[in-house]
């Protein structure tokens, strides 16, 4: 295999020598004869036997041809890249131990029913029982395992998940926050809005280059004299944690029945 990888390459670099002394019109003759002989090949032959040293060198030198010539290679570019892909792949894999074994079925069945069965357990305490039946587990896998099922940590098993709350109260809640238009003149503007939860409709409260909490203020007033006549009313108001959110913000929908909090 080695000689005759040799033998290949030695071969092509005299051809390249014997060719740098050849005039330019004899080359571009010869690339067009052989275009044309190549193109002849194709159409007699269906799919051509090619060695693993025949593969080195198409793949080497498609790095040096641009993309745009690859067409006249006798395989895709598809295939150009995939023996690229695979020689790279063999010169950077070692030897070396496995990575850590996956966690058997029965036992991820296990720790999710502990984990719904007993809502208060930790990451720690199902660790411990687990211990006691001769099955070791980290915390770590537990959180992982736990997450993938959709189960959260201790304390937020027995209500409900945040995706049923809002679906619950999605009616009943409203969400505020900024977004940003640049205009043709380069100036970048504070556009400030709320949202329905329920219906997806927008408020636009008004918009400003440069939002203080003394303007963010005023138009939440603004927007709170619509709510009294909502034929549903709002219990709920979802805000970031924004400087612009203030005391005095949440002040004003507090009076008009509504909680405020971050998500």
């Amino acid at each position: 295999m080695l000689i005759s990888l040799a033998y290949l390459i030695l071969r092509r670099v005299l051809e390249l020598v014997v060719l740098r002394f050849r005039s330019n019109t004899f080359k571009e003759l010869e690339i067009v004869v052989l275009r044309h002989e190549l193109a002849i090949l194709r159409r007699r032959t269906c799919r051509p036997t090619l060695t693993t040293s025949d593969r080195m060198f198409l793949a080497a030198a498609s790095r040096l041809v641009p993309r745009a010539m690859w067409r006249s290679f006798i395989v895709t570019p598809a295939t150009l890249l995939d023996w690229h892909r695979r020689l790279i792949a063999r010169r950077w894999t070692y030897g070396g131990r496995p990575g850590r074994p996956s966690v058997r079925r029965d036992i991820r069945e296990l720790v999710v029913r502990l984990a719904q069965e007993n809502p208060r357990w930790g990451y720690q305490r199902i660790v411990g029982e687990l211990k006691r039946l001769s099955i070791a587990v980290s915390p770590r896998t537990v959180r992982k395992i736990l997450r993938a099922a959709g189960v959260g940590p201790s304390g937020t098993r027995g209500g409900p998940t945040w995706r049923e709350f809002l679906r619950a109260q999605g009616r009943a809640m409203i969400a505020v926050d900024f977004f940003t238009v640049d205009t043709v003149w380069l100036q970048r503007l504070y556009v400030l809005f709320f949202i329905e939860l329920g219906s997806r409709r927008v408020h636009l409260a008004g918009c400003t280059p440069h939002p203080k909490a003394t303007w963010v203020t005023q138009q939440a007033r603004q927007f709170a004299w619509t709510i009294p006549g909502r034929a549903e009313p709002l219990r709920f108001l979802i805000r970031d944690r924004d400087q612009d959110f203030t005391i005095a913000f949440d002040d004003v929908f507090r009076s008009n029945g509504l909680h405020t909090a971050p998500p």
